[in-house]
């Protein structure tokens, strides 16, 4: 099992924050990276799921997708225009650095 928690920003996300983690040294998928603009929520999830991959969304549909018990690796969720990216990129990287995937499993953290 990986040490570090692996992320998929979905297509909502500005792609900058990608490029501040990468900085940071985090592994990091865009839809765009990974060809899956205009993919739906079930399908972005399924991609995270078998990739082992925390999603980072301002999509409200994964906090209505956790609030039924469907498994996923973790979701971090920030609302649209509230955080700045810098802020984004710093919650993301303190839960690189914190939290193990398995503790990340099913959980939502709020940036």
């Amino acid at each position: 099992m990986p040490r570090a928690i692996a992320f998929h920003l979905d297509e909502n996300c500005d792609p900058r924050i990608a490029r501040g983690l990468r900085r940071h040294g985090v592994d990091v998928t865009t839809t765009r990276d990974v060809g899956l603009l205009t993919a739906s929520d079930d399908v972005q999830h399924a991609f995270a799921t078998a990739q082992g991959r925390v999603i980072i969304t301002q999509d409200a549909d994964f906090l209505r997708l956790h609030a039924t018990g469907a498994d996923h690796p973790g979701i971090i969720y920030y609302p649209s225009q509230a955080r700045t990216i810098g802020q984004v990129v710093r919650a993301v990287v303190l839960v690189w650095e914190w939290l193990e995937p398995e503790e990340m499993r099913r959980r939502v953290e709020f940036a």
